[in-house]
């Protein structure tokens, strides 16, 4: 028995009952033996299928207009400003100096995740064209989730600073609570204690609070003339002791790096600054994934065809398997418990040769499909195997449920939270992609924001609400349309940004790779972060 078992189960349960070494449960270079999902497009899908692709081309030209708008920085104006007489590089081509190339995945612009001297990394870029850099509340919540990805997935953080500290008249949003802007240097003390690696290029200002960044940052690099530490600038000092002194003297590089000794290197200039920058990443003992020699086997479906299958609304999706089925290696997918609770599509596949567990809405989250999914999630919790939730729950109506809907909706409230306690106990990674709707407390089943996803996307065309827009009450209709956009959504940090459907697999895979990276230091428990 115990022979047969060996030659027929998967290749790293035979390696752990054998006692040999056990290959990674996330990466092997064999290919998948999973059955092929076999979902074309079908006539009767047609009509479906041209209506959602009509909603989506028209998002995808409003998500790319607001996109533009984003990284045109404060305007034509302040970027030369910026670039001619400061003489100093834009964000962007910051980046391009500092990681390895341009394929980094970037979230709530301009913090993302790429890779440097092969190490994947969080990089916080202040963009000195808008408002001098200086931060907004907004700006305090985007570096917080910046620094959760970092340590829900122990990345080092290099944080490139040009920033003239706090926006002042916004000082009450910005400075008291706990989870404001002190909230960014305590994050550091804590990921220093638990070894994840930081790293500070100051490649501008770093005024006030600002200049802890650095300060308590593991390295520091500064550039000469064009960065400045102080807690107050010249005219400060001026105003206080009728001293005049230059940015330099009081705050340089030369002052930081010979006499306070608050940078550990200084660079002449930019470009060199983020070659130090990346030596330092290589000295940071991080164990990279091995590379896998064949390559992962494409879809059997083009990517573009999931235009057409992101819902215009609730009442145009199509099966979900048709959409799995055009992110998964080879079309490949293997149900579990695919006749039980069918409105909840759950099963293992491969995205870029990355085996996960599969959980899609396909419909209301049932009684059936709810306990369906808690055991799917634990399994998956079991074997160590990352999540991957596909996001459409049904939209929850204004209206008053009669009694034979209310007694299968208390029914199904059990079965519910025991999925909300699976999804929140489980210790693996996860990823969620809305790709339809995001409503009500279903959403929370199927990992929203509030259960902690390592990474959140949606499709533009996603709605995020916790009812359901009607007909009736045109006041509250209109602003439940505006309100549960894609865009409204992202603009407010409650994702980690939109993406077009098309580009989906290649972003999963690249979140897999990000995740599956570790450090050879030991693992230590995540310090409460919450944004």
């Amino acid at each position: 028995m115990f022979r047969h078992l060996c030659r027929t189960t998967a290749r790293w349960q035979v390696c752990l009952m054998c006692g040999l070494s056990s290959p990674s449960r996330w990466h092997s270079s064999r290919r998948s033996v999973f059955p092929v999902l076999r979902c074309p497009l079908l006539p009767i899908h047609q009509h479906v299928f041209e209506a959602n692709q009509r909603n989506s081309q028209a998002c995808q030209r409003r998500f790319m207009e607001l996109l533009e708008q984003a990284q045109q920085g404060g305007g034509t104006s302040a970027v030369t400003r910026h670039t001619q007489r400061n003489r100093k590089l834009l964000a962007r081509e910051r980046l391009r100096l500092l990681l390895d190339d341009e394929d980094y995945l970037e979230f709530s612009p301009l913090a993302g995740v790429g890779r440097i001297n092969g190490v994947w990394c969080v990089f916080i870029a202040n963009d000195a064209t808008v408002k001098g850099g200086t931060a907004y509340p907004i700006t305090v919540k985007k570096q917080l989730r910046a620094q959760d990805i970092a340590v829900q997935n122990r990345l080092p953080v290099i944080y490139l600073v040009d920033s003239g500290g706090a926006f002042l008249p916004l000082q009450s949003e910005i400075f008291p609570d706990k989870n404001q802007g002190g909230r960014t240097f305590y994050n550091e003390a804590v990921m220093s204690s638990m070894k994840i690696p930081q790293v500070a290029v100051v490649c501008g200002s770093c005024t006030a609070g600002g200049a802890y960044v650095p300060t308590m940052a593991e390295e520091a690099v500064m550039v000469h003339r064009i960065g400045t530490i102080f807690l107050g600038g010249p005219p400060l000092v001026k105003a206080a002791t009728g001293e005049e002194v230059t940015p330099e003297e009081l705050g340089g590089a030369r002052l930081h790096s010979q006499v306070s000794g608050c940078v550990d290197h200084f660079a002449a200039e930019e470009h060199e600054a983020f070659e130090v920058a990346r030596n330092i990443v290589s000295t940071l003992n991080f164990r990279l994934s091995a590379d896998v020699s064949e390559e992962a086997e494409s879809p059997c479906f083009h990517p573009d065809e999931l235009l057409g299958l992101a819902p215009r609304s609730y009442q145009n999706t199509l099966d979900v398997k048709m959409v799995i089925s055009r992110l998964t290696d080879g079309s490949r997918f293997q149900e579990f418990k695919c006749r039980y609770g069918t409105t909840l599509v759950t099963g293992f596949a491969k995205i870029h040769q990355h085996l996960v567990g599969v959980v899609a809405s396909n419909g209301q989250l049932t009684y059936e499909a709810a306990l369906k999914g808690t055991h799917f999630i634990q399994l998956c919790d079991q074997r160590d195997l990352p999540l991957l939730f596909l996001q459409n729950t049904c939209p929850t109506p204004r209206h008053t449920l009669n009694t034979q809907q209310a007694e299968v909706n208390s029914n199904c409230l059990k079965a519910q939270g025991a999925m909300m306690s699976a999804v929140a106990c489980s210790s693996v990674p996860k990823i969620t992609v809305v790709i339809g709707g995001c409503h009500g407390a279903d959403s929370f089943a199927m990992c929203g924001r509030a259960f902690d996803p390592n990474f959140l996307f949606l499709w533009p065309n996603a709605r995020v609400s916790l009812v359901a827009s009607t007909d009736e009450d045109m006041d509250v209709n209109r602003r439940l349309q505006e309100e549960s956009s894609a865009f409204f959504s992202s603009g407010r940090l409650w994702d980690d940004g939109v993406i077009r459907p098309q580009d989906t697999r290649q972003v999963i895979g690249r979140c897999l790779d990000i995740m599956q990276q570790q450090t050879s230091a030991q693992k230590l428990p995540s310090p409460l972060l919450r944004i």
